[in-house]
């Protein structure tokens, strides 16, 4: 009877629950439980009051890859590779996060040196052997790891993307001599070119399978004590799902889950409910701000990216932009007197200040509290207080400036909405985009808060609030399919290109799609194929990545000419008398499973029907408080209109509309915001 989607966060737990019978709604928040997220997520199911045995299906995206890598709560892990090859995690390409800051080192590995051990091994350029694999040194190595407690091992043998037979003999060493340890090797993870982003994808991978396996193992175990009998299943980078059994080799997967969920709500909230094809969302939680763009129906995707600076992941991810502003991000005062925000966080534990919890450091939600545009209370039952509030405000920020503390709170709320703009401006216009021609999409439990002015400051047009902004990643977890992300090197020119072989590339790498499907009990009828192509100028070392039907057609010059419109986009200029060459092929196996359909509200009442009260909240306009009208976003009359200063209240989040602007409300209960 019961769809539920679930994004476990940095602050707080949030459910999406959806009775497939009524087509009713209803959401739930929990905090978070970082030292064991599974547990967060049991309480909550528990305190939807949904018996177990009446859901069909349980979606969830998690930070548990996320936190795990950030901190490095990692199990010992060891990484094998060619001779004379170990520093290439380190090495990787040499380049510099900030060219400009001398002083700033790179990251460590995720695996330390001395766990990354060689072997003798050679595969050249073209796929030949030309050493075989020394067994004997390969069994030793193996001895050694298992004498300093490895638990995870990473295998990445130089060119083993054109030829894996030493590889896989490596690997059924592994198996032989250290029984029972979690084993990733590059030919099955990432057989593409380029030995560092291969080898951090897989080293990446097998340091969190451990971690990823056991959160899901314990969330599976107490789901089914719980009298649950479905599917647990994962939102992983590409925006698909995957069943808790895969995603528990493929962990690297899920070290953007939460975001991408999030990104793909913002999406279908644009394009299916408001029939608008562009639009750029902003996810603000409690610890990070998460920005994402779709153009013409699509979201961009991107091949490379990664949680710390210089350890790429290589599967297909959503391109997001993510900095640490969110409402449990912390102000301060840097060595110069300049005030910042984040990217240090209270998160769930302490958590802000106004929680009384112990929090003693002022936040953007102690921020909001202070100018009057927060709901005193949270979630239908966290009470926050105002006083203790403005005593940690006064104290860090508002002595030290020599401010009122409500113009110091609005001082903090300024500089996160410098912070968000600009991370706007990283996706939307330094890609080539117009605002303009974008609706804003914000949601989270503090996007909302934020809006209107970060939509004025970019020039976008319209701001759309959803109905349930606190849980918006929750209700992309239930919009989103199966999906599997293959892909491998295959350099051809374009215009030369053996169609037959390209064909049979294809069909091999969609044999692997169609079984991965099989194996998740997809049905036939529900698959689909996708098939691209990555596409570069010859000399270039970079890609873009455009579709191609199936089969592959008798002549590619319709693909030549996407690839030259699309680079013009996205870099400014294009080079039609320029050889085209092809890098990579991928596929991408779907399986469609069945959508929410999100409820249609009939107008019942009048806009003050809706209206709780008034009170006085800091206006950035008048440079002080206002009276401003306090409405209920669950009694909104769909097509009611008014305009601002107003607040409006939701159980999982809360909206301000500066006064001037005009407000509508959709059938949906979308909030719809003209920006003048």
């Amino acid at each position: 009877m019961y769809r539920i989607g679930v994004d476990v966060g940095g602050t707080f737990t949030d459910f999406f629950v959806y009775n497939e019978k009524t087509q009713g709604v209803w959401v739930v928040k929990t905090s978070s439980t970082p030292k064991d997220p599974a547990e967060g997520v049991l309480e909550g199911l528990r305190k939807s009051g949904v018996n177990p045995r009446e859901i069909m299906v349980i979606i969830h995206g998690s930070t548990v890859g996320t936190n795990a890598l950030i901190t490095r709560n990692l199990p010992p892990a060891a990484l094998i590779t060619t001779k004379n090859f170990k520093d290439v995690v380190e090495i990787g390409r040499g380049v510099r996060e900030d060219i400009w800051d001398a002083y700033k080192d790179k990251v460590k590995p995720y695996i330390k040196r001395r766990n990354r051990l060689e072997v003798e091994e050679m595969v050249d350029y073209e796929g030949n052997v030309r050493i075989p694999l020394n067994e004997k040194e390969a069994r030793e190595v193996c001895r050694i790891l298992k004498r300093r407690g490895i638990e995870s091992v990473a295998v990445v043998f130089i060119n083993s993307y054109m030829n894996s037979e030493n590889e896989f003999k490596m690997k059924k060493i592994i198996e032989q001599e250290m029984p029972g340890v979690n084993l990733c090797v590059s030919a099955e993870i990432l057989p593409e070119i380029f030995e560092h982003e291969r080898a951090s994808t897989t080293m990446i991978n097998a340091c969190l399978s451990p971690v990823v396996s056991k959160y899901l193992y314990r969330l599976v175990d107490g789901l089914k004590k719980m009298g649950y009998e479905g599917d647990v299943l994962v939102v992983h980078s590409g925006g698909g799902v995957m069943t808790a059994e895969t995603i528990a080799y493929y962990a690297s997967r899920i070290a953007n889950s939460g975001p991408c969920a999030g990104a793909i709500a913002g999406a279908y909230i644009a394009k299916e409910l408001s029939g608008i094809p562009n639009a750029v969302s902003l996810d603000m939680g409690g610890t990070s701000a998460d920005i994402s763009l779709m153009y013409n129906g699509n979201m961009r995707v991107t091949k490379e990216w990664w949680v710390e600076f210089g350890y790429p992941i290589m599967f297909p991810n959503i391109e997001i932009i993510s900095i640490g502003a969110g409402g449990g991000s912390v102000a301060w005062i840097d060595e110069g007197g300049s005030l910042r925000i984040g990217p240090q966080s209270q998160g769930a534990d302490p958590g802000p200040a106004c929680y009384m919890q112990g929090g003693d450091k002022p936040t953007l939600t102690d921020a909001y509290l202070v100018l009057n545009r927060l709901t005193p209370l949270l979630a239908g039952e966290t009470k926050l207080n105002r006083e203790r509030a403005e005593e940690v405000i006064k104290e860090h920020i508002a002595d030290k400036l020599n401010l009122g503390v409500a113009d110091a709170a609005h001082a903090i709320v300024q500089i996160a909405n410098a912070y968000m703009a600009d991370a706007v401006r990283l996706i939307c216009t330094r890609k080539g985009y117009d605002p303009r021609e974008f609706a804003f999409v914000a949601f989270g439990g503090a996007g909302p808060l934020h809006a209107v002015d970060i939509a004025k400051e970019l020039g976008f047009p319209k701001v759309i609030i959803p109905p349930w902004p606190g849980v918006s990643s929750a209700t992309g977890c239930l919009l989103t399919d199966i999906r599997h992300d293959i892909s491998k090197t295959f350099i051809a020119d374009l215009a030369t290109v053996n169609l037959s072989s390209l064909e049979k590339g294809f069909q091999e790498m969609e044999d692997e799609a169609l079984e991965r499907l099989r194996a998740e009990r997809i049905r036939e009828d529900r698959m689909q194929l996708l098939r691209y192509l990555d596409l570069r100028y010859v000399g270039q070392w970079r890609s873009l990545t455009i579709p191609i039907s199936r089969p592959v057609p008798k002549t590619l010059e319709d693909v030549r000419d996407q690839f030259h419109r699309e680079h013009l986009r996205e870099y400014a200029y294009s080079a039609k008398e320029q050889s085209v060459e092809i890098y990579g092929i991928r596929v991408t196996g779907v399986g469609i499973h069945d959508k929410p359909k999100l409820p249609q509200f009939k107008r019942e009442g009048e806009i003050e029907d809706s209206l709780i009260g008034r009170r006085k909240v800091y206006s950035t306009e008048a440079k002080g408080f206002i009276e401003a009208d306090i409405y209920q976003h669950e009694r909104l009359p769909p097509g009611a209109s008014f305009s601002g200063p107003a607040v409006i209240q939701y159980y999982d989040s809360t909206a301000y509309i500066p006064g001037g602007y005009d407000v509508r409300v959709d059938e949906y209960r979308n909030i719809i915001i003209d920006v003048k």
